[in-house]
């Protein structure tokens, strides 16, 4: 009996001891750590080839990504570290900053690269995509004012407040890069966070509505105007409309992601067999990254990516639900918002289910300001978690 109350007593203490305890997501952490491994593998399978043609080396954007993706690894661990209460503290100045970077694209320090202007010349022959950081200031700045609107964020005044954010973050985006599909990545993230405090849902559904008859009638504008020189956006959709009869144009790379998606059949070719790769989509190691892998793993290696991003985006849902309070809820919205929006456009534009845009599948796709801000991003979400308590 005595025992037995010794036993009782031991584990009442260690109840204590526990409770009040701090949490850290370790599954979070371990699931981003092998998407970036699995991106670098993927990187250089895509990249070797044209690597080797244009550098004279093939590891050229391997190494600069596995570099940068080391340099992302410490720069989340460190945020990770850092409160996320301080970022409402500074959550215009960043956005602030973040616009006033978009500024400096437009003047001697912006880079154009294939024909768009969207970086800033950094020492050492790095650039840097202004745009990505206003993916993340959005997120902080959105969170920020929703906590601060409270009940008053419900009103017409209100919406316009929330929502005049993320439509300036993505007028500066469109207008001065000419990056339309972060431009609507970072709309996309602001409604999705006002539409998650908000109480009712039919203003929604009709927004909804209204955007959808309103992107069906500038489809059928376009395809009514194609004789008429239009832009290379209007091209793009009429490409996407008839792909077949622009194969050798406007969706040339989508026609050849196609077969290579079909090439690779249910198991794929085999890692590093890939034939579209060798020179003909052009690019391939940034936004249509994913048909390589489809190619060379087949179907049942995109499932294989998936089912990691979906596990991602669980570990942000959980992160959200069980933060303490709601700046941090909605932050690790905002990251779940920003990711999934990312992987399902990115997989739609390959699949030509919308028309071809420039968005990159997160931590596959190379690029090195994308990485940072996105492991910068996890460190967030990372420090969120720490502040769940066990109970």
């Amino acid at each position: 009996m005595s025992e037995r109350r010794v036993a009782k007593k031991a584990s009442e203490k260690l109840a204590l001891k526990k409770e009040g305890e701090q949490y850290f997501d370790y599954n979070l952490l371990i699931i981003i750590i092998f998407l970036m491994c699995f991106g670098l593998v993927m990187l250089y399978s895509a990249s070797a080839y044209s690597a080797q043609r244009i550098f004279g080396n093939d590891m050229h954007f391997f190494m600069r990504q596995a570099a940068i993706g080391a340099a992302s690894v410490v720069v989340m661990l460190v945020v990770s570290r850092i409160d996320y209460h301080w970022y409402a503290a500074v959550a215009l100045e960043l956005f602030v900053v973040s616009l006033l970077l978009l500024v400096l694209v437009q003047t001697p320090l912006g880079v154009e690269a294939l024909g768009a202007r969207r970086w800033l010349q950094l020492p050492g022959g790095f650039t840097l995509q202004p745009s990505e950081i206003t993916k993340l200031t959005i997120i902080l700045y959105v969170a920020y004012q929703l906590c601060r609107q409270g009940k008053r964020a419900y009103t017409f005044a209100g919406a316009v407040r929330i929502l005049g954010i993320g439509a300036i973050a993505a007028a500066g985006v469109l207008f001065l890069t000419e990056n339309l599909s972060t431009a609507i990545i970072v709309m996309l993230i602001s409604v999705f966070l006002y539409f998650v405090v908000h109480p009712k849902t039919k203003p929604f559904i009709l927004a909804i509505g209204a955007a959808g008859a309103v992107a069906a009638l500038a489809v059928i504008m376009v395809v009514n105007s194609a004789g008429s020189g239009s832009g290379f956006r209007a091209q793009r959709i009429i490409s996407w409309l008839d792909p077949e009869a622009a194969s050798g144009a406007g969706a040339f790379q989508v026609m050849q992601g196609l077969y290579a998606i079909g090439s690779g059949g249910f198991w794929g070719r085999g890692l590093g067999n890939s034939t579209q790769k060798l020179g003909v989509i052009p690019e391939v190691q940034n936004d249509m990254i994913l048909v390589i892998v489809v190619e060379e793993l087949g179907v049942f290696g995109a499932i294989v990516l998936l089912v990691l991003f979906g596990m991602l985006l669980y570990r942000l849902m959980f992160i959200a639900q069980n933060a303490p309070d709601l700046f941090g809820s909605l932050i690790a919205t905002g990251i779940f918002a920003h990711i999934s929006i990312q992987v399902i456009l990115n997989v739609a534009v390959v699949t030509n289910m919308i028309p071809t845009t420039g968005i990159t599948l997160p931590f596959i796709s190379f690029g090195g300001t994308s990485v940072l801000f996105l492991m910068a991003e996890m460190g967030i979400a990372l420090n969120i978690s720490r502040k769940i308590e066990l109970k």
